[in-house]
């Protein structure tokens, strides 16, 4: 049932074209350690760089609770996860975000969003090497909030 409804919502993401807006989605399969990370390493850096885009994570199968590994990293690191559980990507997400960025590309519910945006799929789980994970994440991040950046000039 789940593989359905995300096929709606991809034929309704379909004739969505994101917004000029300062919103970033990352989405990850389960919506619980990927894209958790993504999004609060995205916040504290677009801050630092004073960008005022603001990140947002979502899942394409949410589980109900978030990931321990990404809690237990995130707040080791000193920020805050940021959501109380995971949440469904949303057409109004995609809506409002002038980025989509997957994780988890090669999963059966990912599959519908693959060419919606960026596509990170070198990412290894939290569960298995957190600060592994967070490295690359954080490696991304600084390449797209410099081209946020300058698109902004």
């Amino acid at each position: 049932m789940r593989s359905f409804r995300l096929v709606v919502l991809v034929g309704a993401l379909a004739a969505c074209r994101p917004s000029a807006a300062d919103q970033v989605v990352f989405v990850c399969e389960h919506g619980a350690a990927k894209s958790v990370v993504a999004a609060a390493y995205f916040n504290k850096l677009a801050a630092e760089r004073g960008l005022p885009a603001r990140a947002i994570a979502r899942g394409a199968a949410p589980q109900e609770n978030l990931a321990k590994s990404a809690v237990s990293g995130l707040g080791a690191d000193g920020l805050a996860a940021g959501l109380e559980a995971p949440r469904a990507l949303t057409a109004d997400d995609i809506r409002r975000s002038a980025r989509v960025v997957t994780f988890d590309c090669d999963q059966a519910a990912m599959k519908g969003l693959l060419g919606m945006g960026a596509c990170w799929g070198d990412v290894p789980a939290t569960g298995e090497d957190y600060a592994r994970a967070r490295d690359v994440i954080r490696k991304h991040l600084e390449v797209l909030i410099d081209q946020m950046a300058k698109s902004r000039r």
